[in-house]
């Protein structure tokens, strides 16, 4: 797959993903928990991305961007859960997880460079 360059877009496509992963898993307690958890976190990395390009100030900049790659660690802890817990969707979720080290490695990178 194509990352787009746009961030936004690229948040976007991932959350999308996440929720369309998550269709796919049995409806056990736990994934359906461990699921609630994960639309949540992967909507919030870009929604804070889009916050903090609204940016008040480069403080503000750099608390919404530093919220956003916390949310990006959340949705990781919660894709590897749920990866453990269905081994038969792991091509799935691999996928979902590359992507969101790579989103997570990119926020970083803008967080140090915007903080000089």
């Amino acid at each position: 797959m194509n990352k787009p360059y746009d961030l936004e877009e690229r948040t976007f496509l991932f959350a999308r993903e996440c929720r369309l992963y998550i269709k796919t898993l049995p409806k056990t307690a736990s994934n359906i928990e461990d699921g609630k958890q994960l639309i949540r976190s992967s909507g919030s990395v870009g929604a804070n991305y889009i916050e903090a390009n609204e940016k008040l100030s480069d403080k503000d900049l750099a608390f919404r961007l530093k919220i956003a790659r916390k949310e990006a660690k959340e949705s990781k802890y919660w894709l590897r859960l749920l990866h453990d817990l269905n081994t038969d969707q792991n091509t799935y979720s691999e996928s979902l997880l590359i992507e969101i080290e790579q989103l997570r490695k990119i926020l970083s990178t803008i967080i140090t460079k915007t903080a000089h």
